[in-house]
């Protein structure tokens, strides 16, 4: 295939460089004419390992160009991929001004080519980017439609400097936004042949695949964070943080796996609130401030605000929570968050009603039932059950996924609201109003 790779720095350099080692025809592009002569005499314009060698192999064999001319590029090649940089103002908005010249230039470049085109974009961009940017500004330049005449998509990348050769090469996966099952297609094409690249090809919106390059780098960055913390903590406890992050990672069940990875409400219980509580407490104490941990705490509170206001914001005053306890399937109240949801809308004034079959007055004996006298001795006045927790609610909120609360969904009516923050359905499946915690 033929590909022009839109900035020769860090990734279009790598970018350029490993595709024309898979045999494609790369033109490079940069406005920059050092660059563009070092690459021209098969040197690395980045201090990259490996990638002066394969530069010069490719340059050597014909299979990598560089021109300075937008327009030729666009002209001789099938794909442009838009590989510039992004870097943040000074504010921390992310500066997308290279991202919007280039696409103006393939545009204009576009506006004379007979040929259909695809337009990828592998920059980095905050979700929205490239429909409400990108897209315009070739549209604009080329007097074409997109999707109709020319191809859009997006493809983020996972190159890690001192690495990138080897990444490019063996992705953790290939991930293409596109609303077009041919765009995909087509870029899935250029990973294939003698020389290929491995994983799992993932097809997505192209919003979605913006949104999943932020997601990746913040968790790692938060994993980086997370270890340095507790490598402070363990220090003052006088423990070695190498051997705990260790076994840490040994378990690939719960903590290096996708459970806990979904969106969904706060986290409750009888251990995480309780011991993040005494591991910042001892950091305090021993005179380690542990930021990171303790605006875990702060997030999971404002979840929970955030849902009370959501529910205040429908305006009616019946509200029925599905579901009580912190997680499905128990009946343990210490420290619900849908406890202190409840506790929200009482004080708030509103007539609420709840509905969770593991959590019966009658039949609660033990810590939990001391904890509702003490602590909840109204909440023994709302708890209901399923039918009437139903014909009560103006507003059903459901807090657990599970099947005694999926039974219900096909008796919510056309005037009630569901508010899901256990993505226990969907819009489709409702009669009423839907409205999903984040989705």
């Amino acid at each position: 295939m033929r590909v022009s790779v839109f900035g020769m720095g860090y990734v279009g350099a790598v970018t350029g460089a490993c595709l024309a080692q898979m045999g494609h025809e790369v033109i490079g592009v940069d406005p920059s004419a050092v660059k563009l002569d070092l690459i021209s005499s098969g040197k690395s314009p980045i201090l990259e390992e490996g990638l002066n060698e394969l530069l010069a192999e490719m340059v050597k064999l014909g299979r990598l160009k560089v021109k300075s001319s937008c327009d030729q590029a666009v002209a001789e090649s099938d794909v442009s991929l838009i590989c510039v940089g992004t870097p943040s103002l000074p504010n921390g908005a992310l500066q997308t001004r290279f991202v919007e010249r280039v696409s103006e230039e393939i545009g204009e470049a576009l506006r004379s080519k007979n040929a259909y085109h695809s337009v990828v974009v592998r920059s980095t961009v905050l979700p929205g980017t490239t429909a409400s940017l990108v897209v315009p500004a070739l549209e604009k330049a080329s007097g074409l439609k997109a999707g109709r005449d020319f191809g859009i998509s997006m493809h983020p990348e996972f190159l890690r400097e001192g690495t990138s050769i080897a990444d490019f090469y063996n992705p953790p996966m290939t991930v293409i936004g596109s609303s077009s099952k041919s765009e995909f297609d087509k870029l899935c094409g250029l990973y294939e042949g003698a020389l290929s690249v491995s994983g799992e090809r993932l097809h997505c919106s192209v919003s979605t695949a913006e949104a999943m390059k932020y997601g990746c780098n913040i968790f790692h960055a938060l994993k980086i964070t997370f270890a340095n913390e507790m490598g402070m903590f363990c220090k003052r406890a006088e423990v070695d943080a190498r051997e705990v992050m260790e076994i840490l990672c040994r378990d690939n069940k719960l903590n290096i796996s996708d459970k806990y990875m979904k969106p969904g409400f706060a986290f409750g219980g009888s251990c995480l609130p309780k011991d993040l509580r005494a591991c910042i407490n001892f950091g305090k104490k021993a005179d380690v401030a542990m930021p990171m941990a303790e605006g875990i705490l702060s997030s999971n509170r404002l979840q929970i605000e955030q849902a009370s206001e959501r529910i205040m914001a429908f305006g009616k005053r019946r509200i029925s929570l599905l579901g009580i306890s912190f997680k499905e399937a128990t009946d343990d109240l210490r420290e619900s968050p849908l406890v202190h949801l409840a506790e929200i809308l009482i004080g708030k004034g509103y007539d609420v009603r709840i509905y969770d079959p593991n959590v019966k007055y009658a039949s609660i004996f033990g810590s939990n039932k001391d904890f509702i006298d003490i602590e909840l001795p109204h909440l023994k006045s709302v708890l209901v059950e399923s039918e009437q927790a139903l014909c009560h609610a103006e507003v059903l909120v459901y807090g657990h996924n599970a099947e005694t609360y999926r039974k219900t969904i096909p008796m919510i009516t056309p005037d009630q609201i569901v508010l899901d923050l256990a993505n226990i359905t969907s819009v489709d499946c409702v009669a009423g109003k839907y409205e999903g915690l984040y989705w």
